[in-house]
């Protein structure tokens, strides 16, 4: 076989352990649909017990103070500093070679080898990176199709058909409440899970989601030096995004999505 078909894995992976990370995953999943928007909610935490308990640090003695100072040598405008999230996007599209060059960091690097910019357990990367297009009429982009899968290994981007439809990838990633306003790209990192079963068991699934963390942070860091604003989000439903892009949502998890874009300026 010139490539491995992705349900080959099926053939060495373990059913009870699938079963049971499917099972787990699918317990962090929320359901966003708008027939359920007045029924449910996330927690019952009052906004002043959420005050403090956002964004403060973890100290192990929180009553004796036995810590000693940090010089920094790394400025918040070096290039291994990422920016704070963007609150709001522009509608303004961008132009596809600034995509290109986002994740060309993700690539394999040497042409007759098969390691790429981020660490994976095993070099097995369980990882499908997902490049969607968010804008209805985007002159920029290479193709009908809105979704493009990422090929690291080949250079290459494979695309996805039956998306030149964007309302339903826009529904299943922008129809949680609060407004951020219009992302040109989302990317979605969801893991082909039993690429990392058959051989890790329930451990793969750890691994899989340390390599999530890795990817985003590279984009992250591309993003700032191509002048371009970033936000993590995770609320989505999983079987919704999953059924935008044509993926099975028993063995492909939607992780998260990292919306791109251009910062919104009030006038």
């Amino acid at each position: 076989m010139k490539y491995i078909p992705h349900d080959y894995y099926l053939k060495f992976m373990d059913s009870k352990v699938h079963a049971e990370t499917v099972d787990f995953h699918a317990r962090g999943n929320y359901t966003i649909h708008d027939a359920f928007a007045h029924t449910t909610r996330l927690h019952s935490i009052s906004d002043k017990d959420l005050s403090q308990l956002t964004g403060n640090e973890l100290r192990l003695y929180p009553d004796m103070d036995i810590t000693f100072p940090i010089d920094p040598k790394v400025k918040p405008n070096s290039a291994i500093c990422r920016d704070e999230s963007c609150g709001t996007f522009s509608k303004e599209s961008i132009e596809f070679f600034r995509v290109e060059k986002l994740v060309s960091p993700l690539l394999c690097s040497r042409e007759d080898g098969y390691k790429r910019g981020y660490p994976s357990g095993g070099a097995l990367y369980p990882v499908e990176v997902f490049i969607c297009s968010l804008m209805d009429e985007d002159k920029n982009w290479p193709c009908p199709e809105k979704i493009l899968h990422l090929l690291p290994h080949s250079k290459k981007f494979e695309i996805v058909q039956g998306t030149q439809d964007v309302e339903d990838l826009k529904k299943a990633v922008l129809s949680a409440p609060g407004s951020i306003g219009s992302p040109s790209v989302a990317i979605i990192y969801a893991v082909y899970i039993p690429k990392t079963l058959f051989k890790y068991r329930y451990r793969g699934y750890r691994l899989a989601l340390m390599e999530v963390g890795s990817i985003y942070m590279l984009i992250e860091l591309q993003a700032k030096t191509l002048g371009l604003r970033c936000r993590l989000w995770s609320a989505y439903t999983d079987t919704m995004l999953s059924k935008a892009i044509g993926l099975n949502p028993t063995l492909f998890f939607p992780v998260c999505v990292h919306f791109i874009g251009e910062q919104h300026d009030p006038i």
